[in-house]
């Protein structure tokens, strides 16, 4: 069987994540096929769009493993290129990825961030690197001083790790600027711990 190329997008900010999944994809005229996290709700579930308005249809997966099957046998088996977007937020990623590309013959483009806000590893992202004929990290522009942004600053007090957003809730920045965020997000918290605290005695 031909076996095709799988290459892995490692972002650190999701403005840039669907804008460079969609680019890549719209260069292949063949059969492709898009899948993103049925979590993902913000503008539907049967398309991925980026924050610049660019839209492609795709199917809303809770888990990939069920792909082949709701797609259709026969036309799985036509499909040459599978796009994977919000991958960190598949449990099955490694085994898809896996079968997909080197028993299935298929390309595989896969979009993801490679860490969460705490700078943590996100999901099985990183465990697919050593399966990726090639790996691209990009990466964005610092919002506060326009240097090179490696990581994602939160601007939330919420602290779950999922939490689906996009400028609204998170912003790039440099190493500087994350280190100096994340302090001046702790000691808000603290300010707004001891208020309610504070509130409660008095009550």
């Amino acid at each position: 069987m031909h076996q095709r190329a799988y290459s892995l997008m490692l972002q650190e900010f999701i403005f840039w994540k669907s804008i460079n999944l969609t680019n890549k994809l719209i260069r292949f005229i063949r059969n492709v096929a898009i899948i993103k996290s049925s979590k993902d709700t913000r503008y539907g579930l049967d398309s991925i769009v980026t924050h610049d308005g660019a839209e492609l249809p795709c199917w809303a997966l809770e888990n990939l493993s069920s792909f082949k099957q709701k797609f259709g046998i026969d036309a799985y088996e036509k499909l040459d290129v599978i796009g994977i977007d919000e991958a960190q937020f598949f449990d099955d990623l490694y085994e898809f990825c896996l079968q997909a590309a080197d028993h299935d013959g298929k390309t595989v483009i896969v979009a993801g961030l490679d860490g969460n806000y705490l700078r943590r590893s996100f999901g099985s992202v990183l465990d697919i690197i050593p399966l990726a004929d090639s790996v691209t990290k990009l990466t964005a522009r610092c919002e506060i001083c326009g240097k090179r942004a490696c990581f994602t600053l939160r601007k939330t007090q919420d602290k779950q790790i999922e939490l689906i957003g996009g400028v609204d809730v998170y912003m790039p920045v440099c190493r500087q600027h994350y280190v100096s965020g994340q302090v001046a997000m702790e000691a808000t918290r603290h300010v707004l711990e001891s208020h309610k605290v504070e509130c409660a005695s008095h009550t």
